[in-house]
């Protein structure tokens, strides 16, 4: 039993790390965001340009090192990875703002459910990008 629960968690083992590191990304996120908002009262937007930024290059960094195991750090090769993740998040980020403009704005859908399923999808895509474009295996 405890073999098949071992050779599991390695044959899972990417997914596993990347719905870790997610969890704290999503952390990073709103802590910080909560924190400039209502401690320092920064604006809303400011707020969440910073928090997003964070939690952007924590999720850079751990995606990089222990999920996609990309462990060159050259200064090319890292500034290149990094724009491509970046790139990556930004167009789904854009995805996540027409899917929810659309489903709640325009078609009167429920948000939660909406944002759900979008953050879901939006989830499955961040991976599949970082793992086939931005940190692919040569």
């Amino acid at each position: 039993m405890k073999g098949k629960i071992i050779n599991m968690l390695l044959k899972y083992k990417f997914i596993l790390l990347y719905g870790v590191f997610g969890l704290l990304t999503t952390l990073i996120n709103v802590v910080t965001y909560n924190f400039l908002y209502t401690v320092f009262n920064v604006t809303n937007v400011l707020s969440t340009i910073i928090a997003w930024g964070l939690a952007i290059v924590f999720a850079f960094i751990t995606n990089k090192i222990w999920v996609f195991e990309s462990r060159k750090f050259n200064r090319k090769l890292f500034l290149f990875e990094f724009q491509k993740f970046l790139g990556c998040r930004i167009v789904t980020g854009i995805l996540d703002l027409l899917i929810m403009f659309i489903g709640v704005d325009i078609l009167s859908g429920p948000a939660t459910i909406l944002k759900l399923l979008s953050n879901i999808a939006i989830i499955i895509l961040n991976y599949i990008m970082s793992k086939f474009v931005v940190f692919k295996k040569e």
